[in-house]
């Protein structure tokens, strides 16, 4: 791609800002609220699409895969270099740390954080308690394997890759029963529709992150600091900052079995309280927890969290699927 960036002193007002992102249709929808948002602010922008490691290689687990980044490194490249000058991320994709001159400027509204229950035609059950005895359930991610084997581990479960409509295509052409995948990308597919149940938390807990947006820019370049920082959603932010330093702490990724969300303490005062949880991939072992969200500081709950559950069994949980993968295994501390 031979683009030449505008030059970083530049005004947004100034350039058509080039916005990287992944070109599947929901990645697609999620740059262009992000356009919408800007032009709103008299900005105009184009997309630059990006296929990545974790598109292509759809005959593998992303498990298998095993980098993290597999959504994402491509188009942080081309920012770095100035090829774009921000970029559009599912939130929960991104790892926790940006790599250095990279950081994220702004969280949109967070969706629906939840993850859902679809069902395959002819399938007849209200939530995951009531689907047939040893149904075939599919999913792409360990932390969904392994709550759905500690709720019920008659189910089989198995590999379900692909972006959103085609995971609805492989359900609705049987090659599995059910499946669970994020209520906010068929939210913003309008696929709502399609959700048989929701899996609630913190019975079952989301992937950090999860439901947010996240818009990515150079850290030398302020006058996009600033004009992102316009579209931030102040409470998104606070909640996923919490979220993610709590897998951050546990040195986790999407293909950890990790859970977490930041969810109102039921108080009325607008207070949150972080649920985390730590799972072997067979769900034979589960350790949760929770803490008080500090909105002075909302990352501390993340880190406390994170120590109270390695101390807990958590880091004889992630010791082992370390081993089983040859990763470096979090201590307690």
């Amino acid at each position: 791609m031979s683009v030449s960036a505008a030059p970083v002193n530049a005004t947004p007002a100034m350039r058509v800002l080039r916005i990287g992102t992944r070109s599947s249709e929901l990645a697609l929808f999620q740059a262009h609220q992000v356009q919408a948002a800007l032009a709103e602010r008299g900005v105009q922008s184009e997309l630059a699409t990006y296929t990545t490691v974790g598109d292509q290689r759809l005959d593998q687990p992303l498990s298998a895969i095993g980098a993290k980044g597999l959504f994402t490194q491509e188009l942080e490249v081309d920012l770095l270099a100035g090829r774009v000058d921000c970029c559009v991320h599912s939130l929960k994709d991104l790892p926790t740390q940006s790599p250095p001159g990279l950081m994220v400027a702004a969280h949109l509204e967070r969706e629906d954080a939840r993850d859902a229950l679809l069902l395959a035609p002819g399938v007849v059950a209200t939530d995951l308690a009531s689907l047939p005895t040893g149904a075939l359930v599919g999913t792409s991610s360990l932390r969904r394997r392994a709550q759905l084997l500690a709720l019920r581990p008659d189910l089989q479960v198995a590999d379900l890759r692909g972006n959103v409509p085609t995971r609805v295509r492989k359900i609705d052409e049987g090659q599995v029963q059910a499946a669970v995948l994020a209520a906010a990308g068929l939210h913003r597919l309008g696929m709502a529709a399609r959700i048989a149940a929701y899996l609630e938390p913190p019975a079952w807990l989301p992937a950090a992150g999860q439901g947010a947006i996240a818009i990515q820019v150079r850290t030398d370049d302020e006058p996009l600091l600033e004009l992102f920082g316009s579209l931030d959603h102040p409470a998104t932010t606070r909640a996923v900052a919490a979220e993610r330093a709590f897998l951050g702490a546990l040195e986790g990724g999407c293909q950890v079995p990790i859970g977490a969300l930041a969810m109102p303490d039921g108080d009325g005062d607008g207070a949150l309280l972080l649920h985390g949880l730590v799972a072997s991939v067979d769900g034979g072992r589960v350790t949760r927890g929770a803490l008080a969200v500090t909105p002075a500081d909302p990352a501390l709950a993340g880190r406390e969290l994170a120590t109270a559950l390695l101390a807990q069994g958590a880091s004889d949980i992630l010791g082992a699927l370390a081993t089983a993968r040859s990763l470096p295994a979090p201590q307690p501390e």
